[in-house]
C-alpha cells in the first residue's frame, strides 16, 4: 500500500482539501439566503438545480464507494497498480453529503417560493430521466461479474457529464436576461475558492506519489475541478463585466420562461447585492 514520501506535502494535501471542502460546504449558503431574504427563486435556473441534484447524487455514490468499500479499493489497484494511493479523501466523501442536502433544501425553496413562469425544462427532466435508467443499467451489467469498481466508474462518469452540463442552463439564461440578479455571486466566489483548491490538492499528491495516476485515475474530480472553475470565471465576468448591478436591469425580458414581474423592487437591490 502507497504511503506519503513527503510529511510536508502530506500536511499541505489534508490542508487543501479541508478548505475545499469548507469552500464546497459554504458556496450553497449564499444561495438559500438571498432566496429566503427575497421569498423568491426568480433568476435562479430550475434546470441548474436539478442537473446539479443529479451530479452530487452520483458523485456521493462514487466517492463512498471508493473510500469506503475494500472491494472497490482492490480492484481500483488491479486497474492502475498496488502501490497507488486511493485518490479519494474524507473530504470527498463529506463534502458529496452536505452537497445532495443543500441542493435538496434549495429544491424544496423552489417549491414553497415565488417562482413566477420559471419551470423545469423537458429537455432537463429527459436528461435526468436517461441518466438514471443508464445508471440502473450499469448496475445489472456489473452484478454477474461483480465489476464495482467498474459500476463506481460509471457513476463518477455520469457526474461528469452532469458537471459540463449543469451550468449551460444558468449562463444561458443570464444571457438571455442579460442580469445576474436572483443568482448568489457567493455561491460563484466560493465554488470557485473549492476547484481551484480541489485541483491543487490532487496535485500535490501526484508531486508526492511522483506519478499521474492521481489525475487520470480520478478524472471524475479532475474535471469537476476544471469545468467548474471555467464557468465561475464566466459568470463572473456575466456578473461584473457584461450586466453589472449597477445597470438596474431588473426587468427580464419578455418571454415564457421568464416571469414579467421585475425580479426585484429597486429598494431591494442594494440589499440584494449586500447578499450576493
Amino acid at each position: 500500500m502507497a504511503s506519503w514520501n513527503s510529511v510536508e506535502l502530506e500536511v499541505l494535501f489534508y490542508v487543501l482539501g479541508w478548505i475545499s471542502f469548507c469552500s464546497w460546504a459554504i458556496c450553497f449558503y449564499p444561495q438559500l439566503i438571498l432566496n429566503f431574504r427575497r421569498k423568491s427563486v426568480q433568476g435562479l435556473n430550475f434546470d441548474f438545480v436539478v442537473l446539479n441534484l443529479t451530479k452530487h447524487t452520483s458523485y456521493l455514490i462514487y466517492n463512498a464507494s471508493l473510500f469506503f468499500s475494500s472491494t472497490v479499493q482492490r480492484q481500483y489497484r488491479q486497474k492502475y497498480g498496488f502501490n497507488q494511493m486511493i485518490p479519494v479523501a474524507v473530504n470527498d466523501v463529506a463534502f458529496s453529503v452536505h452537497a445532495v442536502l443543500m441542493t435538496a433544501l434549495t429544491l424544496l425553496q423552489i417549491a414553497i417560493y415565488d417562482r413566477g413562469n420559471q419551470k423545469f425544462s423537458r429537455i432537463a427532466i429527459a436528461i435526468v430521466s436517461v441518466a438514471w435508467l443508464s445508471a440502473a443499467a450499469c448496475v445489472f451489467v456489473a452484478l454477474p461479474t461483480h465489476s464495482w469498481y467498474w459500476l463506481a466508474s460509471c457513476f463518477n462518469t455520469l457526474q461528469i457529464v452532469m458537471t459540463t452540463i449543469k451550468y449551460m442552463p444558468q449562463a444561458i439564461f443570464n444571457f438571455q436576461r442579460k442580469s445576474t440578479i436572483g443568482f448568489s455571486m457567493g455561491y460563484v466566489s466560493f465554488d470557485f475558492l473549492g476547484s481551484a483548491t480541489s485541483f491543487c490538492q490532487m496535485m500535490v499528491q501526484s508531486v508526492d506519489q511522483r506519478s499521474w495516476v492521481n489525475i487520470y485515475g480520478n478524472i471524475g474530480k479532475t474535471l469537476l475541478s476544471l469545468v467548474s472553475i471555467s464557468f465561475d470565471i464566466l459568470f463572473m465576468v456575466q456578473h461584473f463585466v457584461l450586466y453589472p448591478s449597477k445597470k438596474k436591469t431588473a426587468v427580464p425580458p419578455s418571454d415564457d420562461a421568464v416571469s414579467k414581474e421585475p425580479l426585484v423592487r429597486p429598494s431591494e437591490d442594494q440589499h440584494e447585492n449586500d447578499v450576493c
